[in-house]
């Protein structure tokens, strides 16, 4: 059964920080090219950051860059996304991705909210 189970999502005040992770299972973790999409209260999904199977390349939306850094352990099957200086803005259901080819999997979620 493939998994993909979110943690690490909570309550921060505007500019602290959130450390991200997504553990993965059922599926060949190193074939897959990871990534995180967020959606905020009302409004679609946005794509946030991708890092590649090998880890060898990573990008991130403009408003993330510089904040957010994206990682994975290949020997844990995790990848993780270490959020600074975070926003109101930012506040969101943070869902973990992984994709290969036509195969794609999706996690459940895990809540960010940025409010003093």
């Amino acid at each position: 059964e493939v998994q993909l189970v979110e943690s690490g999502g909570g309550l921060v005040q505007p500019g602290g920080s959130l450390r991200l992770s997504c553990a993965a299972s059922g599926f060949t973790f190193d074939d897959y090219a990871m990534s995180w999409v967020r959606q905020a209260p009302g409004k679609g999904l946005e794509w946030v950051s991708t890092i590649i199977w090998n880890g060898g390349f990573t990008k991130y939306a403009e408003s993330m860059k510089g904040r957010f850094t994206i990682s994975r352990d290949t020997l844990k099957n995790t990848v993780t996304l270490q959020m600074t200086t975070l926003k109101p803005e930012d506040t969101a259901v943070y869902y973990c991705n992984a994709q290969w080819g036509a195969w794609e999997y999706w996690g459940q979620g895990t809540q960010v909210t940025v409010s003093s």
